[in-house]
C-alpha cells in the first residue's frame, strides 16, 4: 500500500514512524518475523528478539510531489516508491513479512508498505496502520480498530427498483456497487454474448466461521468467492439479475462452504495466482468499511492511498473509504488500455 502526506521536516517524521513502529510490533509481533516450517513441512510464523525484524528504508525523490501521486490516472513512480515491487508468492520466503519505505518528496512523504499476505489480509493490514497511528499520534495502547453519496445511491435505487424474484433482502450498497462496477467493465470490454464473464470477490471469513472469529483476529482470513455468467445474459438482464448473482455467492459462502473449501485445499494445496481468478474477470478487493483515511501519524490524514503494483491484474478493483468523506467510496480499478477507454467514456458508469 502507498500513502502519502503533505507535511514537512521529514527526518523527524521517520523518527516518530520508527519510534511508533517499536511499540506496536509489540502487539503485531508476528510481523517481525519470518516464515518457516515446522517438521511436517507445513508453513509458519516463526519468531525470536534475534531476527532482522521490520525493514524500514528511507528515501528521497524530490522531483515528485503529492499533486502527481494523487493523480487520477496514477503515476509510474509508484512502483518505486513502494519495496519489493514484483516480488510474488515463494520470493517472498526470503524477505521481511513487512517492509516500509519512507520517501521524501518535493512538498510531502510517501509511505510504501510491502506485506506479505500470506501473514495478513485488508482487515489485519488497516487494523496494525490504524494502530500504528494511534501510537505515533499519542496513543498509549493499541485499539481495535470516488463514488459520490449521490452516486451511490443512484446506483442502490436502480438495482433495488424491482425486488429479488425469489424474496430475498434487499441488495446491499456494496452488492449495487459490485454489479455496477462488473456490468460497465464487462461493456468496456466489448465482449461476445456467449464469452462468460466471472465475479471474484475476496471475502472476509472472520464472521462465517464457526466459531466466529472476533474483528480483531490478526492474520489472513479471506477466501475468493466466485460466480460467473454469460457476458450477454449479464448486459441483457435488468440490474436485479447481476446483483442477484452477487448476493447469492456472498450468502452461500458459510462455515460448511469454509470448511470445504479448506478440505479441498489441505487435500491439494495451491498458491493461488492472479489467472485463478477467473476469464474476463472482475475481481473486488478491500472494502471502503476500512478507515483508511484515518490512518493519521500526527501530521495529517492521507492526501491519497493507492495499491501496489503486485496487487494489480487486469479486472483487479479496489475499494476505500472516500477522500471526500461521508459515505463515498473511492473506486481504483485496474484494466487493460483499450477497456479503461472505454470505460472513461461510459457516462453511465460514473453518475454524479
Amino acid at each position: 500500500k502507498l500513502l502519502f502526506y503533505k507535511c514537512g521536516e521529514f527526518e523527524e517524521k521517520v523518527e516518530k514512524l520508527k519510534d511508533g513502529l517499536r511499540v506496536v510490533l509489540e502487539e503485531f509481533y508476528q510481523l517481525a518475523g519470518k516464515l518457516g516450517k515446522d517438521e511436517d513441512g507445513v508453513f509458519r510464523v516463526e519468531y525470536d528478539d534475534d531476527m532482522d525484524g521490520v525493514e524500514v528504508v528511507e528515501a528521497t525523490a524530490m522531483e515528485i510531489g503529492i499533486e502527481e501521486l494523487a493523480a487520477e490516472d496514477g503515476t509510474a513512480s509508484f512502483k518505486d516508491l513502494i519495496p519489493y515491487n514484483g516480488v510474488l508468492n515463494l520470493e517472498g520466503l526470503h524477505r521481511p513479512l513487512l517492509s516500509v519505505q519512507v520517501t521524501k518528496l518535493k512538498d510531502g512523504v510517501a509511505m510504501g508498505c510491502a506485506f506479505n499476505h500470506a501473514i495478513l489480509d485488508g482487515t489485519s493490514t488497516w487494523h496494525f496502520m490504524s494502530s500504528w497511528a494511534q501510537i505515533c499520534s499519542g496513543s498509549n495502547s493499541v485499539s481495535v480498530s470516488p463514488f459520490s453519496e449521490a452516486a451511490i445511491d443512484k446506483i442502490k435505487s436502480k438495482v433495488n427498483s424491482t425486488p429479488p424474484s425469489d424474496s430475498s433482502k434487499p441488495f446491499s450498497t456494496f452488492q449495487s456497487l459490485a454489479y455496477h462496477v462488473w456490468h460497465h467493465v464487462t461493456l468496456a470490454r466489448e465482449l461476445k454474448p456467449q464469452d462468460y464473464t466471472v465475479f471474484t470477490l475476496f471475502a472476509d471469513c472472520r464472521k462465517r466461521v464457526d466459531p466466529p472469529m472476533p474483528e480483531s483476529y490478526f492474520g489472513n482470513l479471506i477466501h475468493a468467492i466466485f460466480t460467473v455468467t454469460a457476458a450477454g445474459f449479464l448486459s441483457a438482464n435488468p440490474p436485479q439479475f447481476g446483483a442477484s448473482l452477487v448476493q447469492k455467492a456472498i450468502e452461500a459462502h458459510n462455515a460448511k462452504a469454509i470448511e470445504e473449501r479448506n478440505k479441498e485445499w489441505e487435500a491439494a494445496p495451491k498458491i493461488f495466482e492472479y489467472k485463478d481468478a477467473g476469464v474476463n474477470c472482475v475481481a473486488v478487493g478491500s472494502s471502503p468499511r476500512f478507515k483508511v483515511y484515518d490512518v493519521d501519524f500526527g501530521w495529517g490524514k492521507p492526501e491519497g492511498v493507492r495499491s501496489g503494483s503486485n496487487n494489480r491484474f487486469d479486472g483487479m478493483v479496489y475499494l476505500y473509504q472516500g477522500k471526500s468523506g461521508g459515505r463515498s467510496i473511492d473506486v481504483e480499478i485496474a484494466l487493460e488500455a483499450g477497456a479503461l477507454e472505454q470505460l472513461e467514456k461510459d457516462k453511465e458508469f460514473v453518475l454524479e
